[in-house]
């Protein structure tokens, strides 16, 4: 093992003064809040200009679910090899890689002229930003211990929520001042900023120079310099594990995809707000679903207070979040702006403590080596239900012009879900793939 340094004196056990272990950790969970927050925020401003785009090229329903499965689709056919070439490549330098190239994507937008133009764009936004969540996930996993696995994927994925924030409050105003060209220019800025500090200041445990022992203990111990040897994606696909995790990716994607995307264009057609009025909101939306994410992310710890087990923990927090999100089945039929706000402030809440858990459950799973693979595999299945509910939302709502169909089966979603998991990864038990 590579000598561990630290930037302050430690005593024999390499404890901080106090007794502290250190919060190198946490530093490393930042950054993958700001990076989860800036892709957010590039793939968000399709969605708020929907209605601008409506007006100034013409772009229907019908084309604007085109766009988005055009998205989706290159995001599965990205998750294919991206968890793979984060496992091979690193942490450090793969992250960057997608980074960089989901940011030139989305400044393409601001050169399309039509929806295919749109649409060409999309798909290599989605080639680029199928790294992510590999990424960050398998960061996770080597940087954190089992059991704070969930609060850490809570806080950064919870930067979904912040880039959704950020975009409605940033994106009108650069819009109506400058035109909707220059809105797709604005988050390279933030994505340049972020390859240079990840690139200065991310380092594997073993490695860090700011990493105390006592630490590196706590977050594993036993931190190998052998690189794991690569599990065939063929041999993960054997495993029910794979599917259940799969398969839940499958349902509720898409149902995060569709607040993403289409909640601007329901509040304008619902409420009939503009582009000046539409952020408020979805900021309050986001606010809340980022809470959701990180009391989520929490949850387990409440229920391993009543002695139950990891596994037991993890599938009760995830069934709290399922329940959570039924309510949203009315959000199509309300009459209220402030009770669909409460709605879907609830229902995005849900998803992400959902997401949270769902996420983790791959690292309880799976050995740190696979994880980024099969996490890859999840986000693939998620895409290509992203895909058919992009296409089949934008026909439903060309035709009857309605929400009150999509919501119901956004209600319905998790509880599916749910029930997959029981049958196929019981207990979350973990793979045995030596065998």
């Amino acid at each position: 093992m590579n000598q561990v340094r630290t930037e302050v004196e430690q005593d024999s056990a390499g404890t901080l003064p106090g007794g502290r272990v250190g919060r190198v950790r946490w530093t490393i969970c930042a950054m993958l809040f700001a990076a989860t927050s800036v892709n957010y925020m590039d793939r968000q401003v399709i969605g708020l200009l929907k209605p601008t785009l409506e007006g100034s090229i013409g772009l229907t329903e019908v084309n604007f679910g085109y766009v988005v499965a055009a998205f989706q689709l290159a995001y599965a056919v990205g998750l294919v090899g991206a968890g793979r070439l984060v496992d091979r490549l690193g942490i450090r330098v793969g992250y960057s890689l997608f980074m960089g190239m989901w940011s030139l994507a989305g400044m393409a937008h601001g050169l399309a002229r039509s929806a295919l133009g749109f649409g060409i764009a999309r798909f290599f936004l989605g080639l680029g930003e199928a790294g992510n969540f590999p990424s960050a996930i398998k960061t996770v996993a080597e940087w954190f211990p089992q059991s704070e696995r969930s609060l850490a994927t809570g806080i950064f994925n919870s930067g979904a929520n912040v880039g959704a924030i950020l975009a409605p409050a940033i994106i009108p105003l650069v819009t109506l001042r400058f035109g909707w060209r220059a809105a797709f220019f604005t988050t390279g800025l933030f994505s340049a900023l972020w390859i240079a500090w990840w690139l200065r200041n991310y380092r594997k445990p073993s490695e860090h120079p700011r990493l105390t022992i006592a630490e590196l203990r706590h977050i594993g111990g036993e931190v190998s310099p052998r690189r794991e040897p690569s599990i065939p994606m063929l041999k993960l696909l054997t495993c029910r594990q794979t599917w259940a995790f799969s398969i839940a990716k499958f349902f509720t994607d898409p149902i995060w995809w569709f607040y993403l995307f289409w909640s601007p264009s329901f509040f304008d057609s619902r409420f009939h707000l503009g582009l000046s009025h539409l952020g408020l909101p979805l900021i309050i939306v986001y606010n809340v679903s980022a809470i959701g994410g990180i009391s989520g992310g929490w949850l387990p710890a409440v229920f391993r207070g009543g002695r139950r087990d990891e596994a037991g923990a993890r599938l009760s927090a995830m069934l709290v979040c399922a329940i959570l999100a039924l309510p949203v089945l009315m959000a199509g039929s309300v009459k209220s702006e402030f009770a669909a706000i409460g709605l879907l402030s609830l229902a995005a809440a849900a998803h992400q403590g959902w997401s949270a858990n769902l996420f983790t459950t791959a690292s309880d799973m799976f050995p740190p080596g696979s994880v980024g693979t099969v996490v890859g595999i999840g986000g693939m299945a998620g895409s290509v239900g992203g895909v058919i509910f992009a296409v089949t939302a934008g026909k439903i709502l060309q035709l009857t012009h309605s929400y009150v169909v999509l919501f119901a089966i956004s209600a319905s979603a998790y509880l599916t879900s749910m029930g997959v998991f029981y049958i196929l990864a019981p207990k979350l038990k973990k793979v045995d793939l030596t065998r």
